[in-house]
């Protein structure tokens, strides 16, 4: 049908194609992605990102299979956390935080969480609550 072989692109000839029409496209090496909704987090822990800018506009293109979470569910009264997005309750905090947690700080799981719910799920204050 249209050229010989097996259909669109490649990827660099595409890429230096929007490069002449002053589209520039980078990949971003995301370790997580958040999307909030008023209903809920679409949390992506192993997403493909990629920054497109034209004219002065930057687009964000997120590829992967989010995890869906509630939001406001089993928050008892955080207002500060929810002030700042982050979730609260024990609920809230992602299994991956309670290991990472244990591990470095060298204690059981029950006592990371613990930590992590004390410190709003930050990672760093929790490790260091606990050395």
């Amino acid at each position: 049908m249209f050229g010989g072989g097996g259909g669109g692109l490649n990827p660099r000839k595409m890429k230096q194609m929007m490069e002449q029409m002053g589209i520039d496209m980078e990949d971003i090496d995301a370790e997580e992605v958040i999307i909030r909704t008023p209903d809920e987090e679409l949390y992506f822990d192993d997403a493909e990102v990629q920054l497109m800018e034209a004219q002065g506009q930057k687009t964000y293109q997120v590829v992967g299979d989010p995890e869906s979470r509630e939001r406001g569910a089993g928050e008892s009264g955080g207002s500060d956390a929810e002030a700042e997005g982050e979730e609260g309750g024990d609920e809230g905090i992602p299994d991956d935080d309670v290991e990472l947690v244990a591990m470095r700080a060298d204690v059981d799981e029950d006592t990371a969480r613990e930590a992590l719910a004390e410190t709003d799920g930050d990672l760093a204050a929790a490790v260091e609550r606990l050395e």
